[in-house]
């Protein structure tokens, strides 16, 4: 189902929701009997929410091992991989950190008291947070079958960590295969997403008119609220990157932003920051970055530096746990922020696949799932403003490593060198020179090569097709 099919049947979801909600508000005998109705709501919020959790294991499985083997080991890494991990924990740890923050300042669930919903009584939820030590034992599998059948994504997490490692140490040869099946299941998986989320208007209906039903219409000022906080702490935290790019950038931060409105206004529009990376891309190099930074750094950042995403994680979780009216001490809200820190890694930035990762996290501190509903209806418009602070964080990221590694060194500078002494009949990319590369580097590594040889010739029409 196309992305804005889908948000037009949410919003229609929600507003039937609010009709039918307030008929059942109005016109129930007795506040009890309007809870009684509420209740079969619930069926449709409960169907989905178990197909939610059907997909979280082997996504976040698939997709972590694919991106690790991928990645290889430290030393294929390099000082670009390094450089770039690092600014992305810092700004990660930044975005989710603002979250926690303006939640706790600006309190956009606080006095909602939504009742806990009877219907995740059979989900398995915990009804009480882990302590530390607690966690931290149980952070590790004892069986990774008895992790994944549970759904305890920790311990998925950290099998995978091992695993995708350890593939990627393995020569190409041995782990071709195995990583060409887990992107394939990573794809398989995000096409099932795509599946589930056609059942998200029943999900958002059910969820609306029964709480509607139980609460009446004051619940429709909780939508405004929330997008205005949410909003609010998306300007702070855009401003805060602008400020990290200046510090490293200087003034060309602004040429920089100009240059990426187009693909920046995109991501907004669309939701979706995997939309933009054509463009932004070529606007990247515009601005003068070189293919092979730009090649290795943004892909990276579409999986690991989702600032837009980080944010919105810790501040809906804490919006929940404030609308169910569940205290979360210090020691938990910082024990979820690093727990989020960890898990967020390896989703791609396709439309709300944050909330997967949400909903994911919110048992293990004793807050239903069923919460990400209460704004399920209006996450279009605040994945508009996550996807905008995707892309201008990554941006920025790509940006300020290809400064820090002064835009280029010498193994480039030799492998084009080498290519322009190159025969011209060496000078074409050959398959077997591709394999193990990403796309996007080989598109980039290909082209250095070709314009080496027009350098070489003086003529486009002596490169051989």
């Amino acid at each position: 189902m196309k992305s804005n099919r889908l948000t037009m049947m949410v919003l229609l979801a929600m507003a039937l929701g609010v009709v039918v909600g307030y008929l059942v508000h109005t016109y129930a005998a007795t506040p009890e009997s309007a809870q009684n109705i509420a209740s079969y709501f619930g069926i449709l919020t409960d169907v989905f929410l178990r197909m939610i959790k059907m997909i979280i294991a082997p996504l976040v499985f698939a997709t972590l091992v694919a991106g690790l083997a991928n990645m290889g080991d430290s030393k294929s890494i390099g000082r670009v991989g390094g450089r770039a991990l690092g600014w992305f924990i810092a700004a990660s740890f930044i975005s989710l950190l603002l979250g926690l923050f303006y939640a706790n300042l600006l309190k956009p669930g606080y006095g909602l008291n939504v009742e806990l919903p009877t219907s995740a009584a059979g989900l398995g939820l915990k009804t009480s947070a882990l302590n530390l030590r607690d966690f931290i034992s149980h952070v590790f599998p004892k069986n990774i079958f008895e992790a994944m059948a549970t759904n305890e994504v920790l311990q998925i997490l950290v099998f995978a960590l091992f695993f995708g490692i350890a593939l990627g140490q393995l020569n190409h040869q041995k782990k071709h295969a195995m990583v060409g099946f887990m992107e394939e299941a990573s794809h398989i998986m995000l096409r099932v997403t795509d599946f589930v989320m056609r059942f998200a208007p029943l999900g958002v209906f059910g969820a609306v008119s029964g709480t509607i039903a139980i609460h009446g219409l004051g619940m429709l000022a909780v939508f405004g609220k929330f997008m205005l906080c949410f909003y609010i702490a998306l300007a702070t935290l855009w401003v805060l990157l602008t400020l990290a790019g200046y510090l490293v950038l200087g003034k060309d931060v602004f040429r920089l932003l100009s240059l990426i409105r187009g693909p920046v206004l995109v991501g907004f529009f669309t939701a979706s920051s995997e939309s933009t990376l054509p463009k932004l891309m070529e606007q990247l190099e515009k601005f003068g970055i070189k293919p092979r930074i730009t090649g290795f750094v943004l892909p990276l950042g579409y999986s690991f530096n989702l600032d837009g995403s980080m944010i919105y994680t810790t501040f809906l979780a804490i919006f929940i746990s404030q609308a169910y009216g569940i205290e979360m001490s210090l020691t938990a809200q910082i024990t979820m922020l690093l727990v989020l820190m960890v898990s967020s890694k390896g989703i791609a930035g396709v439309p709300r696949a944050s909330l997967v990762v949400v909903a994911a996290v919110l048992p293990m501190f004793g807050l239903p799932e069923a919460g990400i509903l209460l704004i399920l209806g209006i996450d279009h418009f605040l994945d508009m403003g996550r996807t905008l602070t995707n892309v201008l964080g990554n941006a920025i990221a790509t940006a300020v490593v290809a400064k820090w590694e002064g835009n280029g060194d010498e193994s480039e500078d030799a492998v084009v060198s080498a290519a322009a002494q190159a025969p011209a009949s060496t000078v074409a990319v050959s398959a077997a020179d591709l394999v193990g590369e990403s796309y996007v580097q080989a598109a980039h590594i290909g082209a250095a090569r070709i314009d080496a040889g027009r350098t070489e010739t003086g003529r486009t029409e002596a490169i051989p097709g």
